[in-house]
């Protein structure tokens, strides 16, 4: 089945555009967050589903430093495809016209589906925007709030998990706390409207650049926090196919199994980094 145009509009990756864009990155990469970065051996050959937890609000380094990393490491011209909250191209035009150049389409199964059968590779962060505002408490935990539908995708379209995990972005700014379940309750009284009618899904107070001490999911300024990422070696299934991908039972066991993986190695990181 090949992807409507409907769909293969949204993907207008550009190589030019990004290597114009590399030297800026790599200056922040090697410069503002100075990343250290390891486990690249574990990149297959062929493609894959990366999936990653993020932190670090709007502006998610983590995410950003990954893909430069990639472009350095694998090149320009093995394609991969960013899944990006579908409300960006809604609320900010211009930075989802930017992001699509990078590689960014729409969190949408079609999407995702579409990219695997162009022989592309596809990165996901299933934990969203709670993810990346998740408070500073937490951010230590992997936190994907149950969203499994990655590991259906997996399934399905038969393609190895690659997971991802990253230490310090989320220092980039101190998320206090998420008060979206106040604010939707004021939003239903009527009395805070959406804007351009769109819910945020989130409402953190954080602690950061600009802004001193922000409300709501506000663009910031990343404090320069040395950034750790680590690519962790691919997670395999014993079943794949559509009926393993609509097995409830099979698809929570492999789930957890990746969480845990993924758990572990996000641990492992932050020990290694804060000695």
């Amino acid at each position: 089945m090949q992807p409507s145009a409907k769909t293969t509009q949204y993907f207008l990756r550009d190589r030019d555009f990004i290597q114009v864009w590399m030297p800026f990155w790599e200056w922040v990469y090697r410069h503002y967050f100075r990343v250290q970065t390891g486990g690249w051996q574990h990149i297959p050959a062929g493609q894959a589903l990366f999936v990653g937890s993020h932190s670090g609000g709007l502006v998610a380094p983590d995410m950003y430093m990954f893909m430069v990393d990639w472009f350095r490491r694998v090149g320009y011209e093995r394609s991969i495809y960013g899944l990006m909250h579908p409300s960006v191209w809604q609320m900010n035009p211009h930075a989802a016209s930017y992001a699509a150049k990078l590689g960014a389409v729409p969190a949408k199964p079609r999407f995702a589906i579409a990219a695997l059968r162009q022989n592309a590779s596809v990165l996901v962060y299933p934990g969203g925007a709670q993810d990346v505002f998740r408070p500073h408490r937490r951010r230590q935990q992997i936190c994907f709030f149950n969203r499994q539908g990655f590991i259906k995708l997996a399934l399905r379209e038969q393609v190895p998990i690659v997971p991802l995990v990253a230490w310090g972005a989320h220092d980039t700014l101190i998320v206090l706390e998420d008060i979206y379940p106040l604010i939707r309750q004021l939003h239903d009284w009527g009395l805070i409207p959406w804007l351009n009618g769109v819910d945020p899904e989130v409402f953190p107070v954080y602690l950061g650049l600009p802004w001193g001490l922000a409300l709501g999911p506000l663009p910031n300024i990343p404090l320069p926090v040395q950034i750790h990422t680590k690519v962790c070696a691919p997670v395999t299934f014993e079943r794949y196919g559509r009926a393993a991908a609509k097995d409830a039972d099979y698809v929570e066991a492999c789930y957890q199994r990746v969480v845990a993986k993924m758990q572990q190695a996000l641990d492992q990181l932050a020990a290694d980094a804060t000695t």
